[in-house]
């Protein structure tokens, strides 16, 4: 082997290394949000806390991939497609902590619902939002892990609806308040509940378009699906 066939060697052992753990923290904040719906839905204070403790586990994997990335990037100076990878996986793992932010507001917002008392059917809509997030969400996870441009498409897809299941939500939140005041406190926690899950569902968008920068080289933020789906 030579001298840069063992350096290629050894930027794919590092790289297949970080990609594992960001596919873990992944996974873990997949388990987040799920526990943090089911403590909203459920009132199951212990649970909500959980998901608000462990919370530094998730914060620990972003720090710990950022200082293999960065050991990446100094010691092995990749260009090309290979920096570009170094700096989707940076991306992708900042977007991945900051929904696990989002999974422990749902969970301080399930603690503050299981004080107030919640009646069923200020939950309605929630579910279906939070099932369409989660489906967002292991999608653009194996998008990521697959570099699957056509997968990534559909999440992207898939967020339009998540838009507006938000919609009728606070729509649905705004008729309870005006209907019957003493739900105005629990539906103001759902109306931000549902915030943080639709800011899940925009972060997952940005993970597939971090894969789209990877495999095509070009940054397709802020452009519409059908345009997306014309130039690639």
């Amino acid at each position: 082997m030579t001298t840069g066939q063992h350096i290629s060697h050894k930027f794919d052992e590092e790289v297949e290394e970080v990609t594992t753990s960001v596919l873990n923290m992944g996974g873990l904040v997949v388990q987040q949000i799920d526990r943090a719906i089911k403590a909203l839905l459920t009132g199951d204070k212990m649970l909500a806390q959980g998901v608000i403790d462990d919370d530094v586990k998730v914060n620990a994997l972003d720090v710990e991939i950022d200082e293999m990335c960065n050991r990446i990037i100094v010691v092995r100076q990749p260009t090309a497609t290979d920096l570009r990878l170094i700096m989707a996986i940076i991306k992708t793992t900042s977007d991945l902590e900051r929904m696990g932010d989002e999974a422990k507001r749902i969970a301080r917002q399930a603690v503050d619902i299981s004080k107030r008392g919640a009646l069923p059917e200020q939950f309605e809509s929630i579910e279906q939002m939070s099932a369409r997030v989660n489906t967002m969400l292991n999608r653009a996870l194996d998008a990521f892990a697959r570099r699957d441009i056509e997968e990534g498409l559909n999440v992207i897809h898939i967020d339009r609806k998540v838009d507006k299941d938000y919609e009728n939500l606070v729509r649905q939140q705004i008729t309870h308040m005006m209907e019957d005041p003493r739900k105005i406190p629990v539906a103001i926690d759902l109306l931000w509940a549902s915030r943080a899950l639709e800011r899940i569902g925009d972060r997952s968008c940005n993970i597939c378009e971090y894969v789209i920068y990877l495999v095509k080289g070009k940054d397709v933020r802020h452009t519409e699906l059908k345009e997306l789906k014309e130039h690639l």
